[in-house]
């Protein structure tokens, strides 16, 4: 399947297409948001145990990222792909929609600049001049092309039978007006964030101009904002958010990503929902 045009962030022109496989031990460049109150705090020997709802007990297969565009007439077959993910429910699925493709003659109503840098973010990690889409990113690890079927799940099982999948445990709970996100032990890398991904339920979009005009596309879980929530160190670790906070911003997952001294995006190492909207039904 083709890719829109790949965008060079150091030339402004178009270049060949790259690919990478390698595992990128590296850290998210995210800024700590003061809006919202977060503590961390180590599990103490024999706390009492909480008892309270489950907001996420399964483990997800893994975590794709998709950098996807409404102005790109090569992503709607990655969109639709992605609403299957998410209806499902086997991986955390969330989407970025950029803005570089602005320019084609519509403006995608879903992407935000953030969405954008986060992607060059992870092609500074990968070693790659050039973004593009539709991108899927793995776990952190691996990009493939987001509209292929095959390569995204073929990657997700690669990564896990080669001990490269979620290998940290993250369970969240509701207790009273909080959410507590209880993360697991593991090895220690050189940093590693809970980052609070948020996103929006669907959002169907009529596309009046551009290479997709006169589609309407429903777009699952587009991310409105990220966040740093803390840091683990490799120990079990408790964080706990208020409620409301999930409440008022729609879908939120959580990630443990390793980060690299430069500030990007590495390994994600565990992930899970928050608050899982219904997802649209499966083709």
């Amino acid at each position: 399947m083709p890719i829109c045009l790949l965008f060079d962030e150091q030339k402004d022109k178009p270049v060949p297409p790259a690919t990478h496989s390698g595992t990128i031990m590296t850290r998210e460049k995210l800024t700590r948001r003061a809006a919202i109150a977060l503590v961390a705090m180590g599990f103490a020997a024999g706390a009492a145990k909480v008892s309270a709802e489950s907001i996420e007990a399964s483990k997800p297969l893994g975590v794709v990222e998709l950098f996807t565009s409404q102005g790109c007439n090569s992503c709607p077959p990655a969109d639709t792909l992605f609403s299957e993910m998410v209806a499902k429910g086997e991986v955390v699925a969330l989407a970025y929609h950029v803005d570089y493709w602005d320019y084609l003659g519509w403006r995608d109503t879903l992407a935000r600049p953030e969405n954008t840098e986060r992607q060059r973010d992870y092609g500074r990690a990968f070693g790659v001049r050039s973004v593009y889409t539709p991108q899927a990113v793995i776990n952190g690890r691996v990009h493939v092309n987001g509209a292929k079927r095959g390569a995204v799940y073929g990657t997700l099982d690669m990564l896990r039978k080669a001990g490269k999948g979620l290998t940290v445990d993250i369970n969240a709970e509701q207790v009273g007006d909080n959410i507590v996100i209880d993360v697991g032990s593991g090895p220690i890398y050189s940093k590693a964030h809970l980052v609070l991904v948020y996103f929006d339920d669907a959002k169907p979009v009529t596309i009046e101009r551009g290479e997709n005009s006169g589609s309407t596309i429903t777009y699952w879980n587009s991310v409105t904002d990220v966040q740093t929530a803390g840091v683990w160190k490799g120990k079990p670790t408790r964080f706990e958010l208020p409620v409301t906070e999930i409440v008022k911003k729609g879908g939120c997952a959580a990630l443990l990503q390793a980060v690299s001294k430069d500030g990007l995006p590495g390994p994600i190492l565990g992930a899970t929902i928050l608050r899982k909207p219904d997802g649209p039904s499966a083709k």
